[in-house]
């Protein structure tokens, strides 16, 4: 997947929030966990709770550190049917995620192709209606060109879409046939700023080591009422003393996009640096720039910071998130 295609990554943003984008998301791994103890397994060692969906139903979930909480990956489960689950890691994280749940790294067999955008469903229509038809973080099958495949209602972008498992050898076809029905190819470049936009977090910037989900303001993906689950007991600590730092938004008073790792200081106060932030770019549609920080929990909303930023001081505000697009993007 290229950082952006031809058209560059404001305009491939611009698509998705529009019209339409295509995105090759194989970089996802993909675990099949299968088996009478299968669901029981992921019980024990993701920390959402599998008893609120049923088969046929994705669910977002973390895979956490027992020690401290901490989320090792965050991960999407396609629960397929009652002994079968797909499990998406990100793909660097793959091998931990296995030696958790156990399972089979299918990832070499399939593609994941993403479809976003406000015109996402009208152009897979185009291509099969029934998977068209898909609701919202649900999973059909469905056949395309003689090959079995799976289709969800998820994305990573804020807006309504659909994310295809493409046997690899069709992957290539497949592809080709949402861009000639009038898909825009988009990159990486694009999906960050995109998923930025919508408030949601990345792996190795807003979750990894030391980043526990209630930091992250994730308390939702916690199943509390679990008997058991990797990190439950550290978990629990935490929510009874109260989170030392909490993710945040942050808008700048101009154009200038904040980078990841500025400090980030109180104005007023005398308190001096009161977080960093953690992922910052410029927003295409808000035309400024934009961010997510680690802030002290004392920190309130509207709330005028500055980002320090190599040769100048960023001027912004504390906001609420999604900057752009619905709150319940992976809910």
């Amino acid at each position: 997947m290229p950082l952006s295609y031809p058209t560059g990554t404001i305009s491939e943003h611009l698509a998705c929030r529009n019209d339409v984008a295509v995105f090759d998301v194989s970089h996802l791994g993909t675990v099949r966990v299968e088996g009478p103890d299968s669901k029981e397994r992921l019980q024990r060692a993701l920390c959402n709770d599998l008893d609120k969906v049923t088969p046929g139903r994705a669910q977002y979930t973390q895979l956490l550190d027992d020690s401290d909480g901490s989320v090792v990956d965050d991960i999407i489960v396609w629960w397929l049917s009652d002994e079968v689950f797909e499990v998406m890691p990100n793909a660097s994280n793959t091998d931990a995620v296995v030696n958790a749940i156990g399972g089979i790294d299918t990832t070499d067999q399939r593609a994941i192709i993403a479809v976003q955008g406000p015109n996402a469903r009208r152009l897979v229509n185009s291509i099969s209606p029934q998977a068209s038809q898909v609701q919202r973080f649900r999973i059909v099958d469905f056949e395309w060109n003689r090959a079995i495949c799976l289709v969800a209602g998820t994305g990573y972008t804020g807006e309504d879409g659909v994310e295809f498992a493409i046997p690899v050898d069709q992957a290539e076809a497949f592809f080709d046939a949402l861009i000639e029905a009038g898909g825009v190819p988009a990159g990486l470049g694009a999906r960050d700023t995109l998923r930025l936009e919508a408030g949601l977090p990345l792996h190795g910037h807003e979750l990894g080591k030391g980043i526990t989900p209630l930091q992250a303001g994730l308390g939702w993906v916690v199943g509390w009422n679990k008997d058991l689950f990797r990190g439950k007991q550290a978990l629990l600590e935490e929510k009874s003393r109260g989170v030392a730092r909490l993710l945040r938004g942050l808008i700048a008073s101009g154009r200038r996009p904040p980078r990841a790792d500025s400090r980030v200081l109180q104005i007023h106060g005398g308190a001096g640096q009161v977080g960093y932030v953690t992922s910052g770019n410029f927003s295409p549609i808000l035309e400024r720039g934009i961010a997510l920080a680690m802030l002290n929990p004392s920190i309130e909303e509207g709330e005028e910071l500055h980002i320090e930023t190599k040769g100048a001081m960023i001027s912004c505000q504390v906001a609420c998130t999604p900057f752009v697009g619905p709150k319940s993007a992976l809910k």
